[in-house]
């Protein structure tokens, strides 16, 4: 029991500490949904090709920009080299361009499920966040991800841009909801110190 309730403890502390740093996934969020913007906005204006293009190198700009808006915000961008989470978050952020070899395949066949399905594979890379923040807003943005690719794919109208329109717009909202409850919950322990 007194084992258990250590790591749960250890595992709080670095879940708050993820959260702090990352202000709720705020910073990652933000640049990842401004990316799928760029990426529907390029297929509208260019063609689908290039919009899949800049949605897989732009994925790849992910990290040093939130790295970059979180020290011009002022916040330090990484967490202390004990926290057992951070590994956690290589991890899940490998998943991604692994995972985008099946895209690759299924647009071989349907391109018009290109955005579709990179959602669905972002959308199940979200699944982890939940432990990784201990924050269930993430199961939520999974959820959302997941079932409105699955709608668009098999129900949607057929327009290329519109699962990119979607993610951008989804990942922006959650981006200000992650950073929300970080900063009250930043403020509560500020009145509670003084």
């Amino acid at each position: 029991m007194v084992i258990k309730r250590q790591r749960t403890t250890r595992l709080s502390i670095d879940q708050k500490e993820m959260r702090s740093v990352f202000l709720g996934g705020f910073a990652g969020q933000l640049v990842s949904g401004l990316i799928w913007m760029a990426a529907a906005a390029t297929s509208v204006l260019s063609n689908p090709q290039h919009g899949i293009v800049v949605l897989f190198f732009g994925c790849m700009s992910i990290f040093p920009l939130t790295q970059l808006i979180l020290r011009i915000m002022g916040r330090r961008a990484k967490v202390e080299d004990d926290n057992g989470l951070w590994a956690l978050g290589y991890q899940i952020a490998f998943t991604v361009p692994i995972n985008f070899l099946l895209v690759g395949a299924i647009i071989l066949y349907r391109p018009m499920w290109f955005f579709p399905a990179t959602m669905i594979v972002v959308g199940t890379h979200y699944l982890p966040f939940i432990t990784l923040y201990g924050m269930k807003m993430f199961g939520i943005l999974s959820a959302m991800l997941i079932l409105i690719s699955i709608a668009l794919a098999l129900y949607g109208p057929p327009i290329f841009s519109l699962g990119g329109w979607l993610t951008g717009l989804i990942l922006i909202l959650f981006a200000f909801i992650g950073r929300s409850i970080v900063l009250r919950e930043e403020k509560k322990e500020n009145r509670i110190v003084e």
